[in-house]
């Protein structure tokens, strides 16, 4: 299929989804208003119940530990920063928001999102000891979001998709970016930004998460970073064996996201270090997510 013709198929089934909880651009607008408070977040988010009760759960998961139980968003936003609890809001929204996939036996959807979480949590490692005021919160929701494509050609391409899936299956030398673009004519990372893209988030999580399997030359200078983080967090992860994702391609740290981010071997085992030791919490996340 001709690349624009499968754009226009995905956009008139992005279209079909069901929208967005009406808290979520809501939130969206806050993380552009310099001026955005925790009480300000804590306002927005309490007008959705579900929202709310998601969003404590995950904080009382065994993700973050806390000893005593969270009971209220004002106590979560003081433990976590709101910042992050307006990321685990966001999340929460867009998985609520996706179809829930009927893939073959080849793709194990926990595994995709457990997965995620070990690329968000390395993502914000990697932010947090490479310093330089990055946006670490946002930089969670890019790890958590960027294989959300996947699902989406699982639910719109189907029989192309576990076509991809098989050959990765067949072939582990073959990434399954690579078969998607062979089998459909995009990647599940462009595919996810187009939805990102169309629901008006930020162009710092949509450009990496749009991005992460293209050349570094064809993108932006202005997310090389936030992509090369999402690389070098994703590899980690896989390298990891946390979760899974249909791509049986063994993970090669890719020099190139290494030397725009001046990174050295050191940091990337404390980050090794410090994603084996989330490696339970993680678990526990995702079963406050479901």
């Amino acid at each position: 299929m001709e690349k624009e013709r499968i754009r226009s198929i995905i956009y008139s089934k992005i279209d079909e989804l069901p929208t967005l909880p009406s808290v979520v651009p809501r939130i969206i607008s806050l993380m552009e208003d310099p001026r955005a408070d925790a009480q300000k977040i804590t306002e927005v988010i309490s007008h959705d119940p579900a929202m709310t009760s998601k969003v404590l759960k995950v904080a009382n998961s065994a993700y973050y530990g806390f000893p005593q139980k969270i009971t209220s968003l004002e106590r979560a936003v003081a433990l976590l920063g709101f910042n992050m609890v307006k990321s685990l809001a966001l999340s929460v929204g867009v998985i609520r928001s996706l179809p829930s996939p009927g893939f073959t036996d080849l793709f194990d959807v926990k595994g995709l999102w457990i997965h995620s979480l070990a690329v968000a949590t390395a993502m914000k490692t990697l932010a947090e000891d490479i310093g330089g005021g990055r946006d670490v919160e946002g930089l969670f929701i890019v790890g958590l979001l960027h294989d959300l494509g996947k699902v989406l050609l699982g639910e719109f391409f189907p029989e192309e998709f576990s076509q991809s899936l098989e050959r990765v299956n067949m072939d582990p030398t073959v990434s399954l970016d690579e078969a998607e673009r062979d089998t459909i004519g995009l990647d599940h990372g462009q595919v996810g930004g187009m939805l990102l893209s169309r629901w008006k988030f930020p162009s710092a999580i949509v450009q990496p998460i749009s991005t992460h399997h293209a050349a570094a030359h064809s993108i932006s200078e202005d997310y090389l970073e936030e992509r090369a983080i999402l690389i070098l967090a994703d590899s980690l992860a896989r390298e990891m064996g946390i979760g899974g994702g249909g791509n049986r391609a063994a993970p090669e740290f890719n020099r190139e996201s290494i030397e725009i981010l001046r990174i050295n071997e050191q940091a990337i085992n404390v980050a090794k270090g410090k994603l084996k030791e989330a490696e339970d919490g993680i678990e526990g996340f995702f079963q406050a997510l479901g």
